[in-house]
């Protein structure tokens, strides 16, 4: 990420000015009687260490559990005590949301979308949504979605498993996750065919928009700790300047899947009776043709695609690569969902087992669930969130909040935090989950907080977990997974969500 702020000196500079304003202001006693979180830093420390901004925060909260960093305009106050998550999602939810500067941030990218408003908007979608997810229609439909793209992923990866020896090629699995999750989340959310994982459809145009939506989510949290960035947007230059690119790649892309879908309402009646999200909100616009235009469409669509596409393809992606790090939780897997889909037997092929994961058999899968909640206690699809505080406040740990503060709960670091999880914390452990009945137990959601909590918790948290547990029993059962380099590790790319940073290249062989 180019800036002209991104020297060093440069960036100490301005740090060690904001300290000293900081400290200037306290000597005239400005909030001398109220007990702000300790200063950790400041905005520009968060610049200085933006490639590895996860471990840098992590390495804060260990030492302040909860703390603040300086900026021009406000503080960030970050907090890993499930005391504070709770006030901020539930107890007093409405003193914090978005807020006008963090819809200014997202605006270009996410626009008015679920993710990004308050108020009457918000509720809007979030109705609509919570409609959708509560149908067995969805449901049924979405599970069937799923197990044909899963089959049809296990095709392309028993080829490269055929092929293992002499010549052989790494697979990047994390690049096949991806192209899954954004063929089944435009089917079952918009009713449209992308193919982008088959090749049949548009290839290029999907790729092409996946590549832009993954750098706008990149700038996107670039832009929370530049201060300089309206300057460059306004200026089309740097980071800004490749932004604007990307906009115009993602709204040509979009806008067109759009215009595709009023195309196939028109021409058949009975595909506007569809249950998939955009028919809903287009059924809806269609009986108050005022309600909305074609810009909030785009921005309901790109506000699901990163809870549906990213989220899912970024935990399944860290799923393989820590059963490739663990090879007796895969075995273990593999052993679970063969006896819960096919009673252990030996004959079952993977079409006829992608036939058999029905509600039931996948309800069995309880060490998958563990394993896969381990994974998203470790690797949390969105590894930060942010809230803006409407008014003076002072969290449940005694620590003071301003009005303009941006609050921040962290649940990559409170996934790593040895008084919430044990001496243990940072290792991958599924039998956390699990008492010894062996029946998951779940945590408190202020304390896991993947799936968020309170009034805006994750309305597709069962929906996720069931296209995971799909894609994950399908290539667990067919296929065992190894690192192409055996002591490769991953990092990730710091961007809204907690996607990996470059290709997960495996070796896949058959099962037997």
């Amino acid at each position: 990420m180019d800036s002209p702020l991104l020297s060093t000196p440069a960036l100490l500079a301005l740090s060690l000015l904001l300290l000293a304003l900081y400290i200037a202001r306290r000597r005239r006693g400005g909030g001398k009687n109220r007990n702000y979180p300790p200063v950790a830093g400041t905005v520009f420390h968060q610049l200085l260490h933006f490639r590895r901004l996860m471990e840098y925060q992590t390495e804060l909260a260990h030492r302040y559990r909860t703390f603040r960093m300086l900026t021009p305009t406000c503080n960030y106050v970050y907090t890993v005590e499930p005391a504070n998550v709770e006030y901020i999602l539930k107890t007093n939810f409405g003193n914090y949301g978005k807020g006008a500067m963090i819809h200014d941030v997202m605006e270009d990218l996410l626009g008015d979308g679920i993710f990004n408003v308050d108020g009457a908007r918000w509720r809007h979608q979030r109705k609509v949504a919570s409609h959708e997810f509560s149908t067995r229609v969805l449901r049924d439909y979405s599970s069937g979605v799923f197990r044909d793209t899963a089959a049809e992923l296990a095709g392309i990866v028993a080829v490269a498993a055929r092929g293992a020896g002499p010549g052989e090629r790494p697979l990047d699995v994390a690049d096949l996750l991806m192209r899954s999750t954004l063929d089944s989340m435009f089917k079952v959310g918009f009713g449209v065919d992308l193919g982008s994982l088959s090749g049949c459809g548009d290839d290029e145009g999907a790729a092409a928009f996946a590549r832009a939506f993954d750098d706008a989510s990149e700038q996107v949290l670039y832009r929370f700790f530049d201060p300089s960035w309206k300057v460059k947007r306004l200026l089309g230059v740097s980071s800004e300047g490749a932004m604007k690119g990307s906009i115009r790649t993602i709204d040509q892309f979009v806008y067109g899947v759009i215009d595709r879908k009023i195309k196939q309402m028109g021409r058949d009646q009975e595909f506007a009776k569809k249950e998939d999200i955009l028919s809903r909100f287009l059924m809806e616009r269609e009986s108050d043709p005022g309600c909305f235009d074609n810009k909030y469409l785009r921005d309901i669509i790109l506000n699901f695609v990163i809870a549906g596409r990213d989220t899912t393809a970024g935990t399944l992606s860290w799923f393989l690569y820590v059963l490739c790090r663990n090879q007796h939780v895969q075995d273990r897997v593999a052993r679970e969902v063969r006896a819960a889909a096919t009673g252990d037997r030996d004959d079952v092929g993977v079409q006829e087992f992608v036939t058999c994961l029905t509600e039931d058999a996948i309800s069995r899968m309880r060490y998958l669930h563990a394993v896969l909640t381990e994974t998203l206690r470790l690797y949390p699809a969105v590894p930060i969130d942010v809230k803006y505080c409407f008014s003076d406040d002072t969290l449940p740990d005694g620590y003071a909040v301003k009005k303009g503060d941006m609050v921040n709960y962290q649940p990559y670091q409170m996934g790593r935090m040895k008084f919430l999880w044990g001496a243990d914390a940072e290792e991958f452990r599924p039998e956390r989950w699990i008492n010894d009945d062996g029946v998951f137990v779940n945590e408190s959601p202020f304390k896991f907080t993947a799936f968020q909590a309170g009034p805006r918790v994750c309305l597709g948290k069962e929906f996720a977990y069931r296209q995971m547990k799909i894609f994950a029993a399908v290539l667990v059962y067919a296929f065992r997974f190894e690192m192409w380099e055996a002591n490769a590790t991953m990092g990730y790319r710091p961007m809204l969500t907690l996607k990996m940073d470059g290709p997960l290249y495996v070796r896949a062989s058959l099962r037997q």
